[in-house]
């Protein structure tokens, strides 16, 4: 006698599923280090960063049937962590305020102060930015994402990424001019 076994999910959805898994595992390897970093620029704090991209992977894991181009789901992901940051931002701004502490290195204590002063007058620049204009900026030139992939990344018009970019410079060129 034949015993009939049933699967638990249909064969269609173990393949969406196995096709999420696989996409997403990519994407988790190649990537993580570099949204790990956008978070934390657009957050200030490392572990918070690191909370807000795992949630964006569940998301997105949980999403997948809404991604527009399942092969390649970074752009859903990036804007994912992108939306829980502001989210973030929002519940710290009500809580409360909090700056990141620099990390010690290696290094000379004199040479420490000259690299932790620079960047932090960067940083102290970039965050005193607009949200979208750090949004792009750190897009852009953090992440390398190009003017199209951070339009679509946030969700705006390529000129308007290239208005906000070119008005986030300025500004910076006119805050950072001591440090040179």
């Amino acid at each position: 006698m034949l015993e009939v076994v049933t699967p638990r999910r249909p064969i269609a959805a173990r393949r969406d599923a196995d096709a999420a898994d696989d996409a997403l595992g990519r994407v988790y390897r190649e990537h993580y280090g570099a949204l790990v970093g956008l978070a934390r620029l657009l957050v200030d704090e490392r572990g918070l960063a690191e909370e807000v991209v795992q949630e964006a992977f569940a998301r997105t894991w949980a999403g997948w049937r809404r991604l527009h181009d399942p092969a390649d789901p970074l752009p859903y992901v990036r804007r994912a962590v992108v939306n829980l940051a502001r989210g973030k931002l929002r519940h710290r701004r009500v809580v409360r305020f909090r700056r990141v502490e620099a990390v010690p290195d290696e290094m000379s204590a004199e040479a420490r102060v000259v690299r932790d002063e620079v960047r932090r007058a960067v940083l102290d620049a970039v965050g005193a930015l607009p949200g979208r204009q750090r949004e792009c900026v750190v897009l852009r030139y953090y992440l390398d994402c190009s003017t199209v992939e951070t339009a679509a990344t946030l969700g705006i018009s390529e000129g308007s990424v290239k208005t906000h970019l070119h008005r986030a410079l300025a500004s910076l060129a006119g805050r950072l001019e001591a440090l040179r």
